[in-house]
């Protein structure tokens, strides 16, 4: 039998001068809860970037690493570091079993990066990926339209509404954010 690991939502918003990042912190094992405190946001380039993944931990974080090179081969220009990792990711034959995304923000784009080659932008700077992710997007769309609060306080309300619907992300959430230029 195949162990099946579900975890994480993930999401980014980028409203009022502001783009927040934020995820929760389960990770889930067939039916059990592991972990309630893992960390799924990391800084790069030494916080000018964020990257929040969703997925399989150690395909994450092999992504993470190679995404990091990607930056520092083009530090000034995220988007194009996340279409080489893109690429990659689709072209070479071990990473295309990596079984996981990501979404990455810096103070001018909102990217989700996928192992089909996929690099999208929103229109409205909202992104959410993992189990809970399609629940916090609604979220936070509906308080992006209908209030003034910051990218910050969206994130948090929106991830902790998808946590209270779905059974595999928890309220344990941890956000960045940084001023946003778009």
């Amino acid at each position: 039998m195949k162990i099946k690991i579900r975890s994480t939502t993930i999401l980014s918003v980028r409203c009022n001068g502001r783009v927040a990042i934020g995820g929760d912190g389960q990770v889930t094992m067939n039916s059990s809860v592991m972990k309630s405190d893992a960390l799924k946001i990391r800084p790069l380039l030494g916080g000018k970037v964020y990257c929040g993944f969703a997925g399989s931990t150690a395909d994450a974080f092999s992504l993470l690493e190679r995404f990091e090179g990607k930056l520092k081969d083009h530090p000034n220009n995220m988007p194009k570091a996340a279409t080489e990792l893109a690429k990659e990711w689709r072209t070479d034959r071990a990473m295309r079993r990596l079984e996981a995304l990501m979404t990455v923000i810096d103070e001018k784009h909102t990217l989700l990066v996928s192992g089909t080659g996929d690099v999208i932008q929103p229109t409205d700077g909202i992104i959410g990926i993992g189990s809970g992710g399609d629940y916090a997007v609604a979220a936070a769309r509906a308080l992006v339209a209908n209030t003034d609060l910051s990218a910050e306080d969206v994130v948090e309300k929106s991830l902790k509404i998808a946590s209270s619907i779905d059974i595999y992300t928890n309220d344990s959430i941890v956000i960045e954010s940084m001023e946003s230029l778009a």
